[in-house]
């Protein structure tokens, strides 16, 4: 479901399969603070929960704790789950229905207070089924979860409505942060602000718009981690100032991804002090029309504009160029419950024949009374792709005569305006973490079950087809559920438009180790495994 991780050690001709045994492993070195780039203004707000985007979860996600991840050192697997503040993975009960976990002894929060099974208990109720006036973001993965209880300071038990394979890895959720109960039932709205957890990092301090920064945890419950001093993140929403801050060695990693220009210019510029690790990316851009705002309530102006785009011309063009690669449907390519070629080709937005496709994008507009249509574009102010994909989009629209203005703004106003409802069509992404294709695709259920689809649709069908899928344990059925659910959202309702999905390039300074890419630049951020490696010529001379 993802490919292998691809080390790219710059200097060489090839990419090449880098292929360390654990005998032949490095020795992780102490010492040292971090200075890494995240690519964005600043977060909407800190708290996980309620948030989606990766400028909240590399920024914070160093600070906090969660029961059950991907395996830092395997963060490419999609089948294989660890214990984080858990003791040991749980064999199910019940039928596959209950899940007990026995929690970590002598953990404690950053303020010195001691984490226990009713903190995780309280995190996981706020998360599965927050009060009035609370938003989870992640609320429908959870739809399995009857009850989350803590018997006592050392068990959650979670007990299932229904046995599934997604439970799992929807525990493994890496924003699924662990908050402390008092704070919780006190004022739930503390940590959009706050900083409290019990991860491998301390947080020290905050300047909005410029740099977060935090310290070793000397506490940390994985003994011998972290390996860093301290930690500083820097906010960074232009290519260019990222791109300056690592061939200037001003910073050490960008862990979201680079295009390829950038990728080609360093390696050509830096020689090997600079590696590039390569991932295929559980992640694309969406097109979501608002259906509250005339014309986008009607179907057949939704479908024109998915018709106008050449999808299969588009991404081998923009690829050059921008961090996309992939044409895909709703689930991750490569997935078993992937759209094969064939089968998208017969959903609009994919057809073969362009012409075709963009003489019936016109006639639907003549028909709904739409011709010379004109409306803005929201987008958000991150170079790559959002800005890239929202410039080519407009140019495929005009090929039908469609005029449209890109409003191109930072992340906190891009979601308000998105959460508000103030806008045309927004150009947004379904980012995932852990490949999980049946609970990937509720981003295109209705707003009102699932919180951060903004296209503001009922859509009893959209609910009937998902739900049919989530609970059909018969492969070859819950394929065929997955085909239904996915031409009702893309074709028959045209409720959103896939675009090509992302290509992960991470560049970084060959000093820092330890860290290793994922499908997902969600997985992996907590940064205890990371490294710096003293003996390289550059890393300490330019500290």
């Amino acid at each position: 479901m993802s490919v292998p991780t691809v080390m790219w050690r710059a200097g060489l001709c090839l990419a090449v399969l880098v292929a360390v045994s654990p005998a032949g492993a490095e020795t992780p070195k102490r010492g040292g603070t971090l200075t890494y780039l995240i690519p964005a203004d600043s977060p909407p707000s800190f708290d996980g929960h309620r948030e989606t985007t990766y400028a909240t979860i590399h920024a914070a996600a160093p600070y906090y704790s969660v029961l059950i991840r991907v395996p830092p050192d395997n963060p490419a697997s999609t089948t294989e789950f660890v214990c984080d503040l858990c003791t040991e993975m749980p064999k199910p009960t019940d039928d596959g229905k209950t899940y007990t976990f026995k929690i970590r002894q002598g953990v404690k929060f950053h303020d010195g207070s001691n984490l226990t099974a009713k903190d995780v208990a309280e995190s996981w109720k706020y998360i599965v089924n927050p009060p009035k006036g609370v938003v989870s973001a992640r609320q429908t993965y959870y739809a399995m979860v009857d009850s989350v209880d803590a018997p006592d300071d050392s068990t959650v038990v979670f007990k299932l409505k229904y046995a599934t394979n997604a439970f799992l890895p929807a525990l493994a959720d890496p924003y699924t942060w662990i908050y402390k109960k008092e704070i919780l039932n006190r004022d739930p709205h503390w940590y959009e602000k706050n900083i409290l957890g019990s991860g491998p990092f301390k947080f020290v301090a905050y300047e909005a718009g410029q740099s977060i920064k935090g310290e070793r945890n000397e506490d940390y419950y994985h003994k011998g981690q972290p390996y860093l001093d301290g930690i500083v993140g820097i906010f960074a929403a232009k290519q260019s100032v990222r791109t300056d801050a690592l061939r200037a060695d001003r910073a050490s990693i960008e862990f979201r991804g680079l295009p390829p220009s950038a990728r080609d210019h360093l390696v050509k510029e830096l020689g090997d002090k600079i590696t590039v690790q390569d991932s295929d990316w559980n992640c694309g851009n969406i097109l979501t029309p608002n259906h509250r705002r005339k014309p986008f309530d009607d179907v057949r102006v939704r479908r024109a504009l998915a018709l106008a785009i050449d999808q299969w011309h588009g991404a081998p063009a923009l690829s050059k160029i921008a961090t996309v690669r992939t044409v895909g449907g709703i689930v991750f390519p490569g997935s078993p419950l992937a759209a094969t070629k064939a089968e998208l080709e017969q959903m609009a937005g994919y057809w073969p024949d362009i012409e075709k496709s963009r003489a019936e994008a016109r006639r639907l507009l003549k028909e709904a009374g739409a011709e010379g249509l004109r409306f803005e574009l929201l987008n958000r102010n991150v170079d790559q792709p959002y800005k890239f994909v929202g410039t080519w989009v407009i140019a495929e629209w005009k090929k039908i005569g469609v005029e449209v203005e890109q409003k191109v703004t930072p992340t906190g106003p891009w979601l308000a305006n998105m959460r508000s409802g103030t806008f045309d069509v927004a150009m947004e992404a379904n980012c995932q973490s852990v490949v999980n294709p049946l609970l990937d695709t509720g981003k295109y259920l209705p707003h009102t079950v699932y919180p951060e689809n903004f296209g503001y649709y009922d859509d009893p069908k959209s609910v009937e087809l998902y739900n049919k899928m989530q609970t059909e344990t018969d492969v070859k059925k819950q394929r065929e559920a997955m085909r239904a659910y996915e031409k009702h959202t893309l074709d028959t309702m045209v409720h959103e438009i896939v675009l090509p999905y992302w290509h992960r390039i991470v560049l970084g300074r060959s000093y820092v180790k330890g860290w290793k890419i994922s499908p997902s630049h969600y997985l992996n951020q907590d940064l205890a495994n990371v490294w710096l490696d003293r003996d390289s010529p550059s890393a300490e001379a330019k500290r």
